[in-house]
């Protein structure tokens, strides 16, 4: 008779372990989630860069222009950014630079794409980190 009393007695105390446990818990699996939508987000940025570049370089008669390529950009960042908790129509405002010294053949042309990734989850838990978290990207293509 007296385990079963011993049995009862840890009962509550495994249920006493788990709520010490689970706010932990819930905080490492929010983290796993919103720094798994930000690499998302870096990876969406670098293809964009990489499409963006590619539509400039490719030889044609007139060279697209640099509105063109922002169009670009920013057309592929409105279909794939994962924005949680968000409307598509949302503002996404990324700061797109592009360089190049001339469009001749064998020239660099630099697209770059910076954004500001607005954290959905971790403030709520942990109010002192940082509210967001700016990503970038950039590619570097030769002018055919």
């Amino acid at each position: 008779m007296s385990k079963l009393k011993k049995l009862a007695n840890e009962q509550g105390s495994v249920a006493v372990e788990f709520a010490f446990v689970l706010p932990i818990l819930i905080i490492l699996i929010a983290g796993a989630i919103e720094f798994g939508f930000a690499l998302c987000n870096q990876q969406v940025l670098t293809n964009a860069c990489r499409e963006g570049a590619r539509a400039g370089i490719v030889a044609k008669s007139p060279r697209v222009s640099k509105e063109d390529i922002e169009n670009i950009v920013n057309n592929y960042l409105s279909n794939h950014l994962v924005s949680p908790g968000k409307d598509k129509k949302d503002n996404i405002v990324p700061r797109i630079e592009i360089e190049y010294s001339s469009q001749n053949p064998g020239d660099d042309l630099s697209v770059e794409v910076s954004y500001q990734y607005n954290f959905l989850l971790m403030n709520s838990f942990i109010p002192k980190l940082p509210k967001s978290l700016t990503l970038t990207a950039q590619s570097v293509m030769k002018y055919e």
